[in-house]
């Protein structure tokens, strides 16, 4: 299974750090963090470390946002100031999903 010590980050645009983890089932999720995303900080800065909590979003086997893995009553495609807990019980859930 993999967890957010698995995540990759790339430099993005404008100091960004972004990423795409793809699981076996298809699914893929994206963790970014930066100044504007829902990170906190909401600094650039490329070291992972530097960043207590993410932006994430997730996508299904045809690359269109899901909201599948998020609670129900979340309404918008990302969910914001999501720390490194967090992000690993979203990647276990969606790794879960046949």
């Amino acid at each position: 299974m993999k967890t957010f010590r698995d995540i990759q980050f790339h430099p993005s645009m404008g100091g960004n750090l972004k990423s795409i983890t793809k699981f076996d089932n298809g699914f893929e999720i994206s963790v970014i963090a930066g100044e504007f995303a829902y990170s906190a900080p909401r600094e650039n800065n490329l070291d992972p470390d530097f960043f207590s909590e993410f932006e994430v979003a997730v996508f299904n086997d045809e690359g269109e946002f899901t909201r599948e893995f998020f609670p129900k009553d979340h309404m918008d495609d990302v969910m914001g100031w999501q720390d490194r807990g967090q992000i690993n019980a979203l990647m276990l859930l969606i790794q879960s999903k046949k």
